[in-house]
């Protein structure tokens, strides 16, 4: 243990070295030549924001939880501390408030996220209320719910005849994404309920079917696909969008796509389409039955996680302007 503490702070000291000995070469510093050394978006963004959090000054390592319209000021003053005058390097000033907002907006994003998965479905609230039926609406437009209380809700993938108690574990945020889904992309969520309630195998490729005996062919052509619950499936790829936004991992996602500070907007596109993505993932696992349903979610968790490790990943930039992140 104290051979890993000591190797930390000499691996610490010798970055600091280094660090003086680049800004003595290069006449800039570190926030410098990341600027203008590396594309905007997440690569530029995240390193911004290490190199922030990793500084030795308070200003720097403060400056990642500003309050949005402190931002400005905050350069400012970071611009005055390394000494660079704003009338020779106007763009860095530019360049850092970019990266602020992505920064400073992910953490106020998380916070808003946080507050309503902690707010619980309250049945005496009529927004609340209002919200759910409008659910069902967008799913079932052809289809009028006889009652509040009915197992029609079941068609729709809850578990019973209230829904309600579906939504302890995701409280609000559980909801306001279905409903998301359902209102913004109403063709392709009709589209997956009606799926997950008639599932259809996937088709097989002449190299599988070369695979299989005589006897396996004719016992998967009988086989029947699974389907799933629409709504406890959302509500569980709500879980798997929330704890990706909590733990970091969707920095890369939303710093690709999000110009400016990544909202609530951003994150509810991206639940659509992870949605979309593990409905296609769940056909192409041609899972046994629903058991299987944890390990056919935690496989797909790991391949997004994989995919959101490449720096210029987006999970989705048809949802937003790409096109947007300017050079700067």
């Amino acid at each position: 243990m104290l051979i890993q503490v000591c190797l930390y702070f000499y691996c610490k000291f010798l970055w600091r070295c280094l660090k003086f000995v680049m800004r003595k070469l290069t006449g800039r510093c570190e926030l410098q030549r990341i600027c203008y050394n590396t594309k905007p978006g997440a690569s530029r963004t995240m390193k911004i924001e290490t190199s922030l959090r990793d500084s030795k000054s308070k200003l720097l390592q403060t400056s990642v939880s500003v309050h949005p319209d402190a931002i400005e000021k905050t350069i400012e003053d970071i611009m005055e501390l390394k000494k660079i005058n704003p009338d020779i390097n106007p763009q860095l000033g530019i360049s850092l408030q970019a990266c602020l907002l992505q920064i400073v907006g992910y953490r106020n994003l998380i916070a808003d996220v946080e507050k309503l998965r902690r707010e619980p479905y309250d049945s005496d609230n009529p927004q609340h209320e209002e919200m759910l039926l409008k659910l069902w609406k967008f799913l079932k437009p052809n289809t009028p719910l006889e009652s509040r209380i009915s197992k029609q809700w079941c068609e729709i993938g809850f578990q019973g005849d209230d829904p309600k108690t579906d939504f302890r574990g995701m409280g609000l945020l559980g909801l306001y994404n279905l409903q998301y889904f359902a209102e913004r992309d109403s063709t392709a969520a009709q589209q997956v309920l009606s799926d997950s309630l008639h599932p259809k195998c996937r088709d097989i490729t002449k190299e599988e079917i070369s695979k299989f005996s005589k006897a396996e062919w004719e016992q998967k052509r009988m086989d029947k696909a699974i389907g799933y619950s629409f709504a406890i499936v959302g509500i569980n790829i709500t879980d798997l969008t929330y704890n990706l936004l909590v733990s970091g991992a969707l920095k890369t996602h939303f710093y690709n796509i999000a110009p400016e500070a990544p909202t609530l907007s951003h994150f509810q596109q991206t639940f659509c389409y992870l949605m979309h993505e593990f409905h296609k993932f769940w056909i192409e696992e041609d899972p046994i039955d629903i058991m299987e349903f944890n390990r056919v979610r935690e496989k797909f968790r790991k391949r997004i996680i994989k995919q959101l490790q490449n720096p210029d990943m987006a999970l989705c930039p048809h949802f937003a302007a790409s096109e947007g992140l300017i050079n700067m």
